[in-house]
């Protein structure tokens, strides 16, 4: 699960030049520069933490002196009020990174959060949980960082990297067949061709037309069932469309291979992660 720093780095500078702007008004008024405290971060509410490599470097940016500590790392499961981490130095630096240290700490922890529930709740099936490309502009790299510290996989990480036919591509290519075929005839060999169905007809052509996986999109439990007893074991099947917590098992018990989850990236709530400064 590691971080490509070359990427992520723009994204903190980014962050800090729109928060800071020219400079932290509050702060330079306020606390004198020969002020030192330390930073406990907390987590309010129990959940996964993820991000703290990330909150670390927002730290190291602001004020390269600063000493940051992690009390956990990514990855762990903590309970309500549980120290994750410990910023020691000069206060107001501590105090300018504060808020986008947290920001990045907030919401991948409630992405890692959320994936580890889906997971919880198919953890008796072989089907892995999966992300999709429905993410923040600037944060798909660390948004599916944190669905791999909840325990889910990635899907593809653009439209660069895997051919997935959808509605559209059929309508524009002609259908299925057509789709198929011509990416075939483009793409290395060593690239799988996903396509997407919602109906068994669909399932049908896709598997006539020799697609590696074929993703059962907004099908109901019942139909999903029927499709994946027509595929067997001839190719991979995905599950995808408004799967939530309250239905996710049910689906996994139709014997998919994967279940795509929009809400892991868009729609999971932040986490509760706070900063109490104390002054030394």
């Amino acid at each position: 699960m590691m971080l490509d720093f070359r990427s992520i780095d723009p994204l903190i500078e980014l962050a800090l030049t729109e928060d800071i702007g020219i400079g932290d008004i509050t702060t330079e008024s306020t606390v004198s520069p020969s002020q030192s405290g330390i930073g406990t971060i907390f987590a309010e509410s129990e959940g996964v933490i993820a991000g703290l490599p990330i909150a670390q470097r927002v730290f190291e940016k602001v004020d390269s002196s600063l000493d940051f500590r992690t009390l956990v790392v990514d990855g762990d499961r903590v309970g309500s009020m549980t120290p994750i981490a410990e910023i020691e130095g000069t206060a107001k630096s501590i105090l300018t990174g504060e808020r986008i240290a947290l920001n990045f700490i907030q919401r991948l922890s409630g992405t890692a959060t959320l994936t580890a529930q889906f997971v919880a709740a198919t953890a008796k099936y072989k089907v892995k949980i999966i992300d999709t490309r429905k993410t923040t502009a600037g944060w798909r790299a660390i948004q599916k960082y944190a669905v791999r510290v909840g325990g889910g996989y990635n899907h593809r990480f653009g439209l660069y990297d895997g051919v997935l036919i959808k509605d559209n591509h059929i309508i524009a290519a002609g259908g299925i067949a057509q789709a198929v075929e011509r990416a075939k005839s483009t793409v290395p060999h060593t690239m799988k061709i996903e396509v997407e169905v919602e109906t068994l007809d669909g399932v049908e052509e896709a598997l006539a037309a020799g697609a590696d996986i074929i993703l059962l999109d907004n099908m109901s439990v019942e139909l999903m069932r029927a499709a994946v007893g027509e595929i067997g074991k001839a190719v991979l099947t995905e599950a995808s469309g408004g799967i939530t917590l309250e239905h996710v098992e049910a689906v996994a018990a139709t014997g998919v291979d994967l279940i795509s989850v929009g809400a892991l990236t868009h729609s999971a709530m932040p986490s509760d992660i706070s900063l109490d400064l104390k002054v030394v």
